[in-house]
């Protein structure tokens, strides 16, 4: 089958369309015809190679955690699901014409195949930072990525919630942060003094709640400050955070009846899920560089056909 590989490590222009054989669904899993696959900056550091300390990946590697597909194969042990049920969820190996999912939840009617791949993985960590950091009604929480993947989900379910939210984009993408029911602001320079005059203008403290870094942009410092501590301070993408006494959460909780439930808010137009581009799988090292350069904002999806996809 046709998937996207890379034989060496190396930048987005290691990723060439090839062959590699069809995988098979084992027991507990579903095998799904792709429909699009959403991908990750952990994509891209795998595909450089600096996770190979921690694991080894098999060459020809295959970019992809997240799917939108169609059931075509049931493993053993399965229940609840049939071939040409419509389904998201995670897999390992996802831009290709096949993917075998471990965790899945059913796709509602209303939800295209790009914006259900994009759910998984920005939905799962969004929802993670938001248990761990917990804030409440008519608190202040500030989110930085406001405009992306995981940033604008939060933002979204936080101020369902009741929370102020504060969140940083950049200055083209004001009026979508804006369209979630956040006070936006630009990030850079001055953001400190930017915040609180925001704060000033609500009649609020003049530090913040809790903070979430979903962009790690080397925003620690400014949020550290703006909070007045580390406590209720959280990335999810700065390495350094630990170093500067600030939670790094990074292990993924993957869970199908949440996905179900933000598939249900996504599909009743309840939460927008923020999509940069859709790609064909031919492009994808220029999807890659829109990732890896870390403003694409929001996801980057690659679909199995489209222009420039020749088989």
């Amino acid at each position: 089958m046709r998937a996207v590989v890379y034989d060496r490590f190396g930048g987005p222009e290691v990723l060439h369309l090839g062959q590699v054989p069809e995988p098979e669904a084992g027991p507990g899993r579903v095998r799904v015809r792709v429909e699009a696959v959403g991908l990750n900056p952990f994509d891209g550091t795998v595909r450089s190679g600096a996770m190979e300390s921690a694991f080894r990946t098999r060459l020809p590697g295959v970019p992809g955690l997240e799917v939108a597909g169609v059931v075509d194969q049931v493993g053993d042990g399965v229940t609840g699901v049939a071939v040409g049920d419509r389904v998201m969820g995670w897999t390992s190996r996802g831009a290709a014409e096949l993917a075998v999912l471990k965790r899945w939840a059913r796709v509602p009617d209303g939800v295209d195949p790009a914006q259900a791949a994009a759910l998984p993985v920005a939905g799962e960590a969004a929802r993670r930072a938001l248990r761990i950091l917990a804030p409440r009604p008519a608190e202040t929480l500030l989110v930085h990525g406001a405009s992306g993947g995981v940033g604008g989900i939060a933002t979204q379910l936080a101020v369902a919630a009741g929370v102020r939210v504060v969140g940083t984009a950049s200055a083209a993408r004001q009026d979508r942060v804006a369209g979630f029911g956040a006070t936006p602001t630009t990030y850079g320079p001055g953001l400190v003094r930017r915040v609180r005059a925001l704060l000033a203008l609500t009649g609020t403290a003049p530090a913040v709640d809790a903070v979430l870094d979903a962009a790690g942009a080397g925003v620690l410092p400014d949020s550290i400050e703006l909070r007045g501590g580390t406590d209720r301070v959280l990335t999810l993408a700065d390495p350094e955070g630990p170093a500067l006494g600030v939670e790094l959460s990074e292990r993924a909780e993957p869970s199908s009846d949440d996905l179900a439930d933000l598939a249900a808010l996504v599909a009743r137009g309840e939460v927008s899920v923020p999509v940069a581009a859709v790609l064909p799988l031919a492009e994808a090292a220029r999807a890659a560089e829109l990732v890896d350069g870390g403003h694409a904002g929001g996801k980057v999806v690659l679909v199995p056909t489209g222009p420039g996809d020749a088989r």
